[in-house]
């Protein structure tokens, strides 16, 4: 099959899809709908296509792209657009997390699984209010009991709609705690730097004399200058004609 057919069929997949596709779903399902072909696409041509489909909306022209998400390839609205796009989804995607909710969701997205005993050592305080509107949001899941635990509690994890919202495919993307807190340091420039305390004794403040005389020049710079002084026959009260 063409390349230029294949990316056809590949956007028909992806818009018809209600989730993610990897590139092994997309060759799958293509040689399905093509049994009677001799040769099969192979997973490669499918990546090929994929990325001259990246490609093509990319550009400015489109509202959306494709994106690789949620373990998966999708096509998602761009970034600019979420205010509008957000009207459509109801209103508990339009309201933002409390600190405590946010605080949770770190602490599970970095020590998943995790019990709420766990979660609750790590905070200090209670976190069942919080553990329930994340289940609400399908921002985590439950994904079995720890059996090595009294009372065998649940163990919770992130979601695939947790990595689709945050635009990965893994927990393994999350970024690292010291890649977070290493933000550089910037140092103050040092326009005269002093090598020494000597140095600082030497230096020494000259104050303009009494007659001297400032002026701005047309570049802006200061320039002193001295005053007149005047003729020693007019300074003693003597007429300077005689």
């Amino acid at each position: 099959m063409e390349i230029s057919n294949l990316i056809l069929h590949i956007e028909a997949l992806l818009f018809a899809s209600d989730r993610p596709l990897t590139a092994i779903d997309l060759t799958e399902l293509i040689n399905n709908a093509f049994g009677f072909m001799e040769e099969k696409v192979t997973t490669d041509q499918i990546q090929t296509a994929i990325d001259g489909i990246v490609e093509k909306y990319s550009t400015e022209f489109y509202p959306f792209g494709l994106r690789e998400s949620g373990g998966g390839w999708q096509f998602l609205t761009k970034k600019e657009f979420h205010k509008t796009v957000a009207q459509l989804n109801g209103e508990k995607f339009l309201k933002r997390l409390s600190t405590a909710a946010l605080e949770t969701l770190s602490i599970i997205a970095y020590k998943q699984p995790i019990t709420k005993s766990e979660i609750e050592a790590i905070r200090g305080v209670s976190c069942d209010y919080s553990i329930q509107k994340l289940l609400e949001k399908e921002l985590v899941i439950i994904t079995g009991r720890n059996e090595e635990l009294p009372g065998k509690p649940l163990v919770y994890a992130t979601s695939k709609n947790f990595m689709d919202y945050f635009g990965i495919n893994s927990a393994d993307e999350l970024p690292r705690l010291k890649e977070v807190y290493a933000e550089p340091v910037v140092e103050p420039t040092i326009v005269h730097p002093v090598e020494s305390e000597e140095q600082v004794n030497e230096v020494q403040i000259t104050m303009p004399s009494e007659a001297s005389i400032f002026s701005v020049s047309e570049s802006g710079e200061l320039i002193e200058g001295k005053k007149d002084e005047p003729d020693s026959s007019t300074a003693e009260g003597k007429d300077p004609t005689n």
